[in-house]
């Protein structure tokens, strides 16, 4: 009688999801630079709704566009494209 070996070989219990690995949409789409004047991009996707940079774990970026993506975050919030906060959001 063989053993089940390594994690693959385990049975899942009733509602349990195997994770899948997430893709970097920047490497998906080609992207070569993140520019901070594509603004409206990062909205939705790479912004909380408290206004904080989303991580990696999350989002599924690669490290290379991760980096990219912060500092093009960061320069849209000095250049008053994005905000730093969410209070705007809270007076509504």
């Amino acid at each position: 009688m063989q053993r089940p070996s390594g994690p693959r070989r385990e049975r899942r219990e009733r509602g349990e999801r195997s994770s899948r690995r997430k893709i970097c949409q920047f490497c998906h789409d080609h992207v070569r630079e993140i520019d901070y004047k594509d603004a409206s991009r990062f909205v939705k996707r790479y912004i909380s709704d408290r206004g904080k940079i989303e991580p990696r774990r999350k989002t599924g970026t690669c490290a290379k566009h991760q980096r990219g993506l912060s500092t093009a975050i960061k320069q849209a919030r000095f250049m008053a494209l994005l905000p730093y906060t969410a209070e705007h959001m809270r007076g509504m």
